[in-house]
């Protein structure tokens, strides 16, 4: 399992799962699911990235989270029926396994297991919406910028991001002039290198250095979360390990 959620599952809990888990492809700017549409899959990426997106009534956009192997998509479903808040946009291809939410969601009552998993997920997405909202808040656009290649990078393996200067716009919420201005300054730097096919190439200790704290913030925070959800995982595993033994 590529994806971190289930590859913490117990083997006996993973199983409620493994049948009804379907391999896709996540393809460049596709959206995997879209603000006000019902939510029939749960996506679990294994490698690439996705941005979850809020839709503003002007028609403006910005980013709140990004997610990788380390989360899922439409995982909220389980909290009960409801449209989706966010649109969900591919920023880097990869592929996922997807469950339909309703199988998800009877798994999710069979195993205490799986619940713990929802309960990590959503307590990274909190610290990502946390930081972000206050780095939004107090931090220049520059900074934001390289944080979110950052985050974007964390969930790639490799150090070229497939971002055009409008999908950059998009996620900061920011005119595309902006961009252009904030990316001359990266390059600069030597912090990024960038073509005209919207391939950024990352010099990843000198974009750390142009970054705010918060991607910084936002990796320890998370990692914690993953080091306590594994100690919880394994401590629940162990009576049942002992119990088998005993008999």
């Amino acid at each position: 399992m590529g994806n971190r959620l289930l590859a913490a599952l117990p083997a006996p809990d993973l199983g409620l799962l493994e049948p009804d888990l379907e391999m896709i492809a996540l393809n460049q700017d596709g959206v995997v699911s879209r603000a006000g549409d019902a939510i029939d899959y749960v996506l679990f990426p294994n490698n690439g990235a996705i941005t979850l997106m809020i839709d503003m009534a002007d028609g403006h956009t910005v980013a709140t989270a990004a997610i990788g192997r380390e989360g899922a998509v439409g995982l909220l479903s389980v909290l009960g029926p409801s449209p989706s808040a966010i649109t969900a946009v591919v920023r880097a291809t990869g592929t996922a396994f997807r469950i339909p939410a309703s199988r998800f969601y009877g798994a999710f009552n069979r195993s205490p297991a799986i619940r713990r998993m929802v309960q990590t997920h959503i307590r990274a997405l909190l610290i990502q919406f946390q930081l972000g909202l206050a780095c939004n808040a107090l931090h220049p656009v520059q900074a934001r910028m390289a944080r979110w290649l950052l985050q974007l990078r964390d969930r790639v393996d490799h150090d070229a991001l497939p971002l055009t200067q409008h999908a950059l716009s998009q996620m900061l919420g920011v005119r595309r002039t902006t961009v252009t201005l904030v990316m001359r300054n990266l390059r600069a730097r030597g912090a990024i290198r960038s073509d005209r096919r919207g391939l950024i190439e990352i010099n990843r200790a000198r974009l750390a250095a142009a970054a705010c704290e918060c991607h910084n913030a936002m990796r320890l925070e998370v990692e914690e979360i993953f080091s306590s959800n594994s100690a919880q995982s394994r401590a629940a595993v162990l009576p049942e390990v002992k119990s088998r033994d005993a008999m």
